[in-house]
Parts: C-alpha cells; structure tokens; sequence
C-alpha cells in the first residue's frame, strides 16, 4: 500500500494518505540532482568529523578476499575518484541536520534504530560489507560476505539475504547520485548460490533519471567474476529531505 502510494504520488504530483496522514511529495528541479549537489551530498554523507563507529571496516571476520579487494578499492580512493561510505548503525546518522519530508516522519521513544543489514552485532555472523561510491560515474561496487545467521539452504546465503544486500547498496547509490530515498520496485534473478563467508560482489550502475525516479542494475559475481550470482534492477523515488 505505501509503495502503490509513493508510485502515486511520483506519477501524479498530487495528495496521498501514507501512514494516516496526508501529504505531498514535491517535484524536485532536475538540475539539483546532479553536478555539485553530488559532491554536497557526498561530503554530508561521509562526515570524517564524527565519534560514530564505522561497521565498514575490516574485522578479524573478514576472508582473503574481502580483505585484499578493500585494500584494491582503498588504493582507488586516492587516485581514481571513488569514495569509500562509512556504515553507521542507523541513516539518521548520515544525515544529521535533515529529516524525511512532513508527513512522512514517524515519532518514537525507541533510540536503538538500526539499518536492518546492520542489525547483528556480531563480527561475522551477518552483514559484513563496505560500499564505494564513484561520484562522477555514478556508479557503486559493494564488497558482502555473509555470515552463518544468513544461511538459507544449508552452507549458503538465504536468497532474501542478498536482496536486503542488493537494496541497501541500491538505496545507498541513489541517495548520493541523484536524491533517491525510496525503492518503488526491486527485481532480482538468482543465477547460483553464495557459500557461507565467501566474497560476492555486488556492480550498481545509475542507467538513468528521469520522472522524478533513479533507474538502476545490479550485478553480483563472485571475484574473479567466473559465477554470476544475481542479476537485479531496481527504481528509487527521487525525494529531497528538509532541514530539521
């Protein structure tokens, strides 16, 4: 129902009932979303001046591969223009200082708020993953090694796993190439299964913007790139958030 409603809205322009309440999602002007307004949005996203703790850093979970690609990612940043993304435990986190558009923001007592792939603690046994961003391509490689509480079939990642994965690597590229802040549609096509704590590596292309919606691909192979694990495109709503 809330996604047929942000559908809606996006197609429309006009008034939906989303949790109870109406509200309005604003056109954004295109030239907002590209050029510079990448570089502000990445700057805010990747606040070096903070004591929150980063969960993209390696760990004594990591495998040989996850590590030794990171270290090839990390070289990258400093002379190819990709941008490592720090993971805090929560995307209130990322984006201090703005908030959801009126009508969409929810209050609560609660203070433990988590990304659902960063919701176990412990190293290993999830979520292990770290995105790199390039701003001038628009594009994203993130680095997931699942851990033993992902298991589907036994000794492999549960498909629904890889496409929590494979959204927030999306929603993440979104948000810094052009505003994106809610998947409308996800489709994925499982090739072949991902072992327990390997490296499965997830290729995000931005293929285009247009009405308001971010249009991407997603690739995800093994390493050497020989399997092909899924095949996935998904479509964002472009959305800007307000200043609190």
């Amino acid at each position: 129902m809330l996604r047929r409603g942000f559908q809606g809205a996006a197609r429309l322009g006009h008034h939906r009932a989303l949790l109870g309440a109406p509200c309005i999602l604003p056109r954004l002007n295109p030239t907002s979303s590209f050029g510079s307004s990448t570089d502000s949005l990445v700057s805010r996203f990747c606040s070096k001046e903070t004591d929150l703790k980063d969960y993209a850093l390696p760990n004594a979970s990591w495998c040989p591969d996850m590590l030794s690609l990171y270290q090839e990612f990390l070289e990258k940043t400093k002379t190819d223009g990709w941008v490592k993304l720090p993971s805090f435990k929560s995307n209130r986190d990322h984006i201090q200082g703005l908030k959801l558009p009126s009508g969409l923001a929810v209050t609560s007592d609660k203070s433990d708020w988590r990304i659902f792939t960063r919701c176990i603690q412990a190293e290993g046994q999830g979520y292990e993953y770290v995105i790199f961003f390039h701003p001038s391509k628009k594009k994203s490689v993130c680095l997931f090694q699942p851990g033993p509480y992902l298991e589907g079939a036994p000794g492999f990642a549960h498909g629904g796993s890889l496409a929590a994965m494979i959204d927030e690597t999306f929603s993440k590229t979104a948000y810094l190439a052009g505003e994106g802040l809610f998947t409308l549609s996800l489709s994925i096509r499982f090739k072949n299964l991902i072992p327990l704590g390997s490296l499965a590596v997830l290729n995000i292309d931005v293929d285009k913007i247009e009405d308001q919606k971010l249009y991407m691909s997603c690739v995800t192979q093994s390493r050497d790139q020989k399997t092909v694990y899924a095949k996935s495109s998904g479509v964002f709503l472009q959305l800007q958030l307000e200043q609190e």
